[in-house]
């Protein structure tokens, strides 16, 4: 009797599988006007302009002076200055990525340089709680990359940038989740010497692509071993229709509709780059040509939650953080795809982009003391700053 009962689980898990599996046919791509690589400039210069103007006296971008009624959980020091190191790499990133070399850019660009060389190494999380820090190293890994070439006649300069990368690859380590992977929050009290909160796909994901730049750009050393169980979580966390579950807790419950392809709409895109970056031919160019076309489509759905001041309230649990976020990572699938293969999603993705600029010039979409719209901006450029690079 009980091996009947198992072999009838087995059955239904196979069958379950099978059925996960054939995600709804979307149709075809709905044609879309075509965008020109002067229109991308257009919307590129303001944001740039909107980052100059916004930049600290010290170079970093972002602050945490303005709050609301609900404010994320965010214990001081520590938190304020991983959420500054996050918005500064990013927004100091997508300088640099726009390509715009006016005075006034390189200045802002050599004073967040300068920041990044003096705060970074600072980074750490203190209280047990979070580990809001992995948001620094991580992101503080791509824009160290990006300096690296940026200072391509300055070997001096390019050895203080490796040496301050590896050093944050040991950061990240030091915070790795006893699971393997990464998370950010560790709030059910029971605090162990080695972090064991929350692993999530897409922020262990984040640290796996932030390592990999900074191998293949600035030939740093990766531990193979942790980036392993960084890689075996992604999967745990994947179900059979390539969405990701939240964070590894959540396995145990892949239909909540957080955990859906709708849900996994900011998370899938993330976590498919890092398998494929990290070797998993399972990830092929017509699995991250089916997920562009997701957020083509369906952008409208992923559009409600943005600017939504409350965490998950929305259809399908979806946060307005994931909105930049997730066009960020969509650009870099794109990148991973033959030229021919880009030029469908391109006019989609710009459209959506650009029609989402604020008056001021920047990008935000969620409301985080005053760190959203650097943030924002800095994802926004990036990722508009790859679609012009991408057009034939």
């Amino acid at each position: 009797m009980p091996s009947t009962i198992s072999s009838t689980l087995v059955l239904f898990a196979a069958l379950t599988c099978s059925i996960l599996a054939k995600l709804p046919e979307l149709g075809p791509l709905p044609e879309a006007k075509p965008v020109r690589k002067e229109e991308l400039t257009t919307s590129i210069t303001r944001g740039v302009d909107y980052l100059v103007k916004k930049q600290n006296p010290d170079g970093s971008f972002g602050s945490a002076r303005r709050t609301k009624g609900l404010n994320i959980y965010a214990p001081v020091p520590e938190a304020h200055l991983a959420f500054l190191s996050g918005s500064s790499s990013l927004a100091l990133a997508g300088l640099i990525d726009s390509g715009d070399r006016r005075p006034e850019v390189i200045a802002a660009i050599e004073k967040g340089e300068e920041w990044m060389l003096t705060k970074l190494p600072k980074l750490r999380n203190v209280d047990p709680t979070t580990t809001y820090n992995i948001w620094g190293h991580a992101y503080g890994l791509r824009v160290l990359s990006a300096l690296h070439e940026y200072r391509k006649d300055d070997p001096t300069k390019q050895s203080r940038l490796k040496l301050l990368a590896s050093q944050q690859i040991v950061s990240l380590l030091k915070i790795e989740d006893i699971n393997g992977g990464w998370g950010y929050l560790d709030l059910d009290g029971f605090h162990t010497a080695h972090f064991s909160g929350l692993p999530t796909s897409f922020s262990t994901a984040t640290a796996l692509l932030g390592m990999k730049e900074a191998q293949e750009t600035l030939g740093t050393k990766l531990p193979q071993k942790q980036v392993q169980r960084g890689l075996d979580s992604i999967e745990k966390q994947r179900t059979p229709d390539w969405a990701f579950v939240y964070s590894l807790s959540h396995k145990y419950r892949p239909r909540y509709a957080i955990n859906r392809p709708a849900g996994s709409l900011g998370r899938s895109q993330v976590c498919m780059a890092a398998m494929r970056k990290f070797g998993d031919k399972r990830v092929t160019d017509e699995l991250l040509r089916d997920w562009l076309q997701r957020l083509c489509v369906r952008e409208g759905w992923f559009d409600i939650a943005r600017k939504r001041p409350v965490p998950h309230e929305t259809h399908f649990s979806i946060s307005g953080y994931f909105y930049y976020y997730g066009f960020y990572y969509a650009t870099e699938c794109l990148q991973m795809l033959p030229a021919t293969d880009q030029q469908p999603f391109i006019p989609h993705l710009a459209e959506h982009l650009i029609s989402k600029q604020e008056k001021d010039g920047s990008w935000w979409d969620y409301p985080l003391y005053d760190y959203h719209q650097p943030y924002g901006t800095g994802y926004a450029l990036t990722s508009l700053s790859r679609l012009r690079n991408a057009i034939r």
